[in-house]
């Protein structure tokens, strides 16, 4: 029981003397230029406890290349590595915040940067230093840069993945650089995108490693400026190469420099610090600063650059040669690696292709196989009603064979009927050249009784002429020799129109009866010639409108023929009719001709109208 109480006791006397052994700790954050990270440190540590504490957590190597750097009086300041944190102008804030960035730059990043968190920390710096403005970079120079920082980021350009739009929210281009030009974001992403897609098959430490052989030609890559105070407003500059005067309009173009090999001494007093040249007879170049800390700040720098400056003309150390052959496995192993991921992409690529392909056959031969059972389907429906159509056909075919039957029979009958046709079109031909022939004939003789009637005409008058003297010469005689007048017999003979027909007539002086009685047979007997002639012709016009109208009932296929025919006929008729007529008027008086030709006339139009 007592060796338990003493063990309790002493327990707790350890605690005690552990929380008095335990040193007194602050807070640190540090910012890198990709992560944040926060440490407890002891109050004893020296600023390259710190260092070696932070360069271990990122995984550095080479820590000769890079600081850590803190804000004091509107000025910044790097921390001293030989030097407790506390005993330096570090801020008094809790956590104290310090910025891990590269002090120093290498001449040839290819040649110098080793590992690749060493190239990636390198690349974040210098890439916001342009965006920064803090390195003047060409429009054209930054968008090629904007490209290898986007093949970094977003690895090769895929145009199924990286739609228009994609680079939205990533800041690649200078301000300066987006304002100089009246260019949209889209016109400039679509020139980043159009070098981007060249970069293909670039990886991310390589890409990152030509944005930096790119910049590390730019004049003011590596360069940390200071304005002088004094006589003159010129900028003093140190970069990994030397000393340089600048104009203050003109950060680009040194207007005098001080290579490190060609420098002998540098110093500082108080405010002015002091270059001189290697060659003695040159003139000592002095540099006014606003604040003695930036005269140790100028001088921290130039001794930094020259010891690199001096470590790259030497043989490198074992430490360098063996961080060197393992950054050559590592890139070899990678390399190796990148092929192999690259040959499995490949084939997964391939792979996929190749199921692409045989989802999209197997999709191709699903639809075929249910267009093929719907065509089988439609094939089986059409079948029957192919046999339907079949049996339908097969009656139509039985029908149009007792249709064709017939058809022959009906040709047979149209020949026999054509045959007809032409029988009696040629006879109707020949019926025509008769009636034409006729109405000649009726012409010539019209012509010929109207110069019989200008001839009779002329013996009717002459008559007329004997008749009066006659009747004077009677006169005279009964009046002389003969009894009174009412004793006496008188013929009369009624008057002849100019219109009467004769064909004979005394033209002596003396006038007797027989002649008168001669004169009016001649005349009965040509208006009974007339008339018998006009019933002849009635009758052959009833018998060929007979014939027309048995015609026009067989063959109704030929009507434009027949009814050719028939006006030709008509026109024929209509001729020989008005010949006919014309002669009549010629030959016979109204008073006896009148009524026959009325009636004859009017039966004969009213025949040609009906046809």
């Amino acid at each position: 029981r007592f060796r338990g109480v003493f063990d309790s006791n002493t327990f707790k006397m350890s605690i005690l003397g552990l929380k008095k052994k335990q040193p007194k700790t602050f807070k640190v954050k540090v910012i890198t230029m990709d992560a944040e990270m926060e440490f407890s440190c002891e109050v004893k540590w020296k600023g390259k406890d710190l260092f070696d504490l932070v360069c271990r957590t990122v995984g550095l190597r080479e820590t000769w290349f890079f600081g850590l750097r803190y804000i004091v009086k509107d000025t910044y300041a790097w921390l001293k590595p030989d030097k407790r944190v506390l005993d330096q102008e570090v801020p008094k804030d809790s956590p104290i915040t310090f910025h891990f960035l590269a002090k120093f730059f290498p001449e040839k990043v290819e040649e110098e940067l080793v590992q690749e968190i060493t190239q990636h920390l390198f690349f974040l710096q210098v890439k916001k230093q342009i965006l920064d403005e803090e390195i003047f970079c060409s429009p054209e120079a930054s968008v090629l840069l904007a490209s290898y920082a986007v093949q970094a980021k977003y690895g090769d350009y895929d145009p199924n993945f990286h739609k228009p739009g994609f680079l939205a929210q990533d800041e690649l281009l200078p301000k300066r650089v987006l304002m100089q030009y009246q260019m949209t974001a889209d016109m400039w992403e679509e020139k980043i995108t159009a070098w981007y897609a060249e970069h293909r098959g670039i990886a991310r430490d390589e890409a990152e490693m030509e944005y930096l052989k790119i910049a590390q030609d730019l004049e003011m890559y590596g360069v940390s400026y200071f304005q002088n105070k004094r006589d003159t407003d010129l900028l003093l500059g140190v970069d990994a190469q030397g000393l340089h005067i600048y104009s203050p309009n003109s950060k680009l173009n040194p207007n005098k420099s001080f290579p490190w090999s060609d420098i002998r001494n540098i110093s500082y007093s108080e405010k002015e610090f002091t270059i001189k040249p290697l060659d003695k007879k040159k003139e000592v170049f002095k540099f006014y600063s606003s604040q003695l800390r930036v005269n140790k700040l100028i001088l921290q720098l130039c001794i930094g650059n020259h010891d690199l400056f001096m470590r790259r003309r030497k043989v490198d150390s074992i430490e360098v040669q063996q961080m060197k052959a393992q950054a050559k496995e590592e890139k070899a192993r990678k390399k190796m690696e990148r092929q192999i991921l690259a040959r499995e992409k490949q084939m997964r690529e391939e792979a996929e292709r190749a199921k692409e392909e045989m989802e999209r056959r197997l999709f191709q031969l699903q639809d075929e196989a249910r267009l093929a059972n719907e065509a089988l389907l439609r094939s089986e429906e059409t079948a029957d009603l192919l046999a339907e159509k079949a049996q339908i056909a097969e009656e139509e075919a039985k029908l149009l064979a007792h249709k064709a039957a017939d058809a022959e029979q009906e040709r047979q009958r149209l020949e026999v009927t054509a045959m007809k046709t032409k029988e009696e079109k040629r006879l109707m031909e020949q019926k025509m050249r008769e009636a034409e022939q006729l109405a000649v004939k009726l012409v010539e003789q019209s012509e010929r009784r109207l110069k019989e009637a200008d001839h009779l005409k002329q013996d009717l008058t002459e008559a007329k002429d004997a008749e009066r003297r006659a009747k004077q010469k009677l006169l005279d005689i009964t009046k002389t020799t003969y009894p009174p007048y009412s004793s006496f017999t008188f013929v009369y003979l009624p008057d002849i129109s100019a219109d009467f027909v004769c064909e004979s007539a005394s033209t002596r002086l003396d006038f007797k009866d027989s002649d008168m009685k001669r004169l009016s047979m001649e005349i009965e007997r040509e208006r009974l010639e007339y008339m018998e002639k006009s019933k002849h012709l009635q009758d052959q016009l009833k018998e060929l409108k007979t014939e027309i109208e048995s015609l026009k009932l067989e063959e109704q296929q030929q009507q434009a023929g027949v009814y050719s025919l028939h006006s030709e006929a008509r026109g024929y008729f209509l001729s020989v009719h008005f010949f006919t007529l014309l002669s009549a008027d010629l030959c016979f008086s109204p008073v006896c001709v009148v009524v026959q030709r009325n009636s004859a006339y009017m039966s004969q139009m009213a025949f040609f109208e009906e046809v």
